[in-house]
């Protein structure tokens, strides 16, 4: 048997580059950097106006952008040298997504902002070429697996499976690598996507790292409740201020953060005002990870009540979760996607049900009264994030796969 060869080369595709919220993709991609694979980053969007984090930052000169006049040229020389199996794959994605059209339009622009760096990705020549989130970005792989005859790989997480299943069944089927964050994941992809992602998926969890995220059990306040993640309706954060208007009313002392910014800001901000909770919850909007950090050193606890939207869309396994867990931040969250694989119910931390004020409330409202209860559950919530939620563990079993792909297997 011959020897495996190890990867060398990666091309990764993504939404944006930095984005203020997919820290994980940072992290995996550093992770991989240094085990020396030279990973470069296909950004399909310009750079958005957030704070860069300082791990981005790092990653910048390693990132590829669009311009918009490169790319009706380089798109156009693209299709010109290989109209065969670029006027197919566009052909395959307007088939797929004619009733959609604006899922259509977008779709195809991304390709052609993808085609932009043919010329330049024939000399880098990756290896493998990987996408996260199994819609826009995915799509873009799959093509550009097929003009530079290369293995292309994705992960996919929430909403690119629960809510826009563009070609998913098509993209698990041709890709060289198919990857989710859970096994809840896997399960619902073979019932609703094909069932060939029951043997096909490979579960890599998004992780955290532990070197950047230390244990901090001590020296936290004693009233604090921490939530972090955007203000979207799969977060459940209207459970959670109802679940503080209802502490109020039971004369329990606390203070809530809520970190993180999105299209329900307003509405909950009214809402917190409609449960009489306005000044004991500080809405702070989007925070770099420094602070974000700095918070879950400090705070007593931390609250994501996670749910199932109108639409089906839901969370996968929230890293913001898996973060307070590795610091020592004891957490409360629901039994929704894949958080029950991260937290076992009063062992790691306490999951309730979706959209259930007054569980959520005693839960909150336990912990801020039991330090005991507290100290038992971070210590055996780091053990967890430590054995199965390490970065660099998964980012070393996504390696493993990447190699095998790369030595054609």
């Amino acid at each position: 048997m011959s020897e495996q060869v190890p990867l060398q080369r990666a091309l990764y595709v993504v939404s944006q580059f930095p984005c203020l919220c997919e820290t994980f993709i940072v992290r995996e991609i550093s992770a991989l950097i240094a085990q020396g694979v030279d990973v470069r980053i296909l950004s399909l969007k310009p750079p958005s106006r957030d704070p860069i984090q300082r791990e981005s930052a790092a990653l910048l000169d390693r990132a590829l952008h669009p311009h918009l006049l490169r790319t009706l040229t380089q798109s156009l020389t693209a299709i010109a040298r290989h109209p065969g199996v670029v006027l197919g794959s566009l052909a395959a994605i307007v088939a797929d997504s004619w009733r959609h059209p604006v899922v259509m339009v977008k779709s195809l622009v991304a390709v052609f902002r993808g085609l932009e760096h043919v010329s330049w990705l024939k000399g880098f020549d990756p290896q493998l070429i990987h996408a996260h989130w199994a819609t826009y970005p995915t799509t873009v792989a799959w093509v550009l697996g097929r003009v530079l005859d290369r293995p292309f790989g994705f992960t996919c997480h929430a909403h690119d499976i629960f809510i826009e299943r563009q070609m998913l069944a098509r993209k698990i089927d041709d890709a060289a690598l198919a990857v989710t964050i859970s096994h809840y994941n896997v399960d619902w992809l073979s019932h609703h996507a094909t069932p060939k992602a029951e043997h096909k998926l490979k579960v890599v969890h998004c992780g955290v790292d532990l070197d950047k995220n230390p244990w901090q059990p001590n020296g936290r306040a004693t009233a604090t409740i921490l939530a972090v993640g955007r203000l979207d309706p799969i977060k459940g954060f209207e459970t959670l201020i109802e679940a503080l208007g209802l502490l109020r009313q039971r004369d329990v002392r606390f203070h809530c953060r809520l970190i993180g910014s999105g299209p329900m800001g307003d509405e909950l901000r009214q809402f917190a005002h409609d449960c009489a909770v306005t000044d004991m919850i500080d809405f702070a909007g989007a925070q770099t990870q420094d602070v974000v950090r700095g918070s879950m050193n400090s705070a007593t606890l931390f609250v994501l009540p996670s749910q199932v939207a109108e639409d089906g869309n839901r969370d996968g396994i929230p890293v913001a979760l898996m973060e307070a867990m590795a610091s020592g931040c004891p957490v409360v969250s629901t039994r929704v996607s894949g958080i029950p694989e991260l937290i076992e119910d009063s062992r790691d931390g306490i999951l309730v049900s979706e959209r259930d004020p007054v569980a959520l409330a005693d839960a909150i409202q336990r912990l801020l009264e039991e330090p005991e209860l507290r100290a038992r559950l971070a210590a055996r919530a780091r053990v967890r994030i430590e054995h199965a939620f390490d970065a660099r563990k998964e980012a070393t079993r996504l390696h493993g796969y990447m190699a095998e792909v790369a030595n054609g297997r």
